[in-house]
Protein backbone atom coordinates (compact mmCIF):
# COMPACT_ATOMS: atom_id res chain seq x y z
CA UNK A 1 0.00 0.00 0.00
CA UNK A 2 1.33 3.40 -0.98
CA UNK A 3 1.69 5.88 1.86
CA UNK A 4 2.83 9.48 2.07
CA UNK A 5 3.44 10.70 5.61
CA UNK A 6 4.05 14.40 6.20
CA UNK A 7 5.67 15.99 9.24
CA UNK A 8 7.22 19.27 10.32
CA UNK A 9 4.27 21.64 10.39
CA UNK A 10 3.57 23.97 13.26
CA UNK A 11 3.18 27.53 14.45
CA UNK A 12 5.85 30.05 13.48
CA UNK A 13 6.16 33.81 13.60
CA UNK A 14 6.28 35.89 10.42
CA UNK A 15 9.79 35.83 9.01
CA UNK A 16 10.49 32.44 10.54
CA UNK A 17 11.33 29.10 8.95
CA UNK A 18 9.97 25.57 8.91
CA UNK A 19 11.00 22.40 7.12
CA UNK A 20 8.35 19.94 6.03
CA UNK A 21 9.18 16.30 5.35
CA UNK A 22 7.26 13.65 3.45
CA UNK A 23 8.25 10.01 3.70
CA UNK A 24 7.04 7.91 0.79
CA UNK A 25 6.74 4.23 0.05
CA UNK A 26 9.83 2.90 -1.64
CA UNK A 27 7.67 1.44 -4.39
CA UNK A 28 6.79 4.83 -5.88
CA UNK A 29 9.45 7.27 -4.82
CA UNK A 30 12.02 6.61 -7.54
CA UNK A 31 9.63 6.95 -10.47
CA UNK A 32 7.19 9.65 -9.34
CA UNK A 33 7.33 13.41 -9.43
CA UNK A 34 7.01 14.57 -5.83
CA UNK A 35 5.55 17.81 -4.65
CA UNK A 36 3.73 19.97 -2.19
CA UNK A 37 0.34 21.63 -2.44
CA UNK A 38 -1.45 23.75 0.13
CA UNK A 39 -5.00 24.69 0.95
CA UNK A 40 -6.14 27.56 3.13
CA UNK A 41 -9.70 27.66 4.52
CA UNK A 42 -12.20 28.69 1.86
CA UNK A 43 -9.73 28.37 -0.99
CA UNK A 44 -8.81 25.76 -3.58
CA UNK A 45 -5.79 23.54 -3.19
CA UNK A 46 -2.84 25.16 -4.97
CA UNK A 47 0.56 24.06 -6.14
CA UNK A 48 3.52 25.07 -4.01
CA UNK A 49 6.44 23.17 -5.56
CA UNK A 50 7.29 20.06 -7.58
CA UNK A 51 10.50 18.11 -8.02
CA UNK A 52 11.12 15.62 -10.79
CA UNK A 53 12.91 12.31 -10.58
CA UNK A 54 16.03 13.98 -11.94
CA UNK A 55 15.84 16.91 -9.56
CA UNK A 56 14.23 19.54 -11.77
CA UNK A 57 12.02 21.91 -9.78
CA UNK A 58 8.98 24.09 -10.30
CA UNK A 59 7.63 26.67 -7.86
CA UNK A 60 4.56 28.81 -7.48
CA UNK A 61 5.39 32.46 -8.04
CA UNK A 62 4.26 33.29 -4.51
CA UNK A 63 7.01 31.14 -2.93
CA UNK A 64 9.91 31.58 -5.36
CA UNK A 65 13.04 32.68 -3.56
CA UNK A 66 11.64 31.70 -0.16
CA UNK A 67 10.86 27.97 -0.42
CA UNK A 68 13.14 25.16 -1.57
CA UNK A 69 12.02 21.65 -2.47
CA UNK A 70 14.47 18.76 -2.39
CA UNK A 71 14.41 14.98 -2.39
CA UNK A 72 16.60 12.34 -0.79
CA UNK A 73 16.22 9.22 -2.88
CA UNK A 74 18.12 7.09 -0.37
CA UNK A 75 15.57 7.97 2.31
CA UNK A 76 12.48 8.09 0.04
CA UNK A 77 11.81 11.52 1.45
CA UNK A 78 10.94 14.89 -0.04
CA UNK A 79 11.47 18.12 1.86
CA UNK A 80 10.12 21.64 1.68
CA UNK A 81 12.32 24.24 3.33
CA UNK A 82 10.24 27.34 3.97
CA UNK A 83 11.98 30.60 4.86
CA UNK A 84 10.73 34.15 5.34
CA UNK A 85 7.28 32.83 6.10
CA UNK A 86 4.31 35.16 5.77
CA UNK A 87 0.82 34.99 7.31
CA UNK A 88 -0.54 34.22 3.84
CA UNK A 89 1.50 31.00 3.83
CA UNK A 90 -0.84 29.67 6.52
CA UNK A 91 -2.49 26.52 5.15
CA UNK A 92 -2.72 22.78 5.31
CA UNK A 93 0.24 21.48 3.32
CA UNK A 94 -0.13 18.22 1.40
CA UNK A 95 2.56 16.00 -0.04
CA UNK A 96 1.78 14.46 -3.43
CA UNK A 97 3.26 11.90 -5.79
CA UNK A 98 2.42 12.19 -9.49
CA UNK A 99 3.14 10.18 -12.59
CA UNK A 100 1.72 10.38 -16.10
CA UNK A 101 -0.76 7.57 -16.83
CA UNK A 102 -0.96 6.66 -13.15
CA UNK A 103 -3.05 7.85 -10.22
CA UNK A 104 -1.90 10.62 -7.91
CA UNK A 105 -1.17 9.89 -4.27
CA UNK A 106 -1.74 12.31 -1.42
CA UNK A 107 -0.72 12.54 2.20
CA UNK A 108 -3.01 13.53 5.07
CA UNK A 109 -1.59 17.04 5.32
CA UNK A 110 0.35 18.99 7.92
CA UNK A 111 -0.78 22.36 9.26
CA UNK A 112 1.43 25.41 8.91
CA UNK A 113 0.34 28.52 10.79
CA UNK A 114 2.25 31.80 10.47
CA UNK A 115 1.18 34.25 13.12
CA UNK A 116 2.60 36.59 15.73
Amino acid sequence: QVQLVESGGGLVQPGGSLRLSCAASRSIFSTYVMGWYRQAPGTQRELVALIGTGGSTNYADSVKGRFTISRDNAKNTVYLQMNSLKPEDTALYYCTAKKISARDYWGQGTQVTVSS
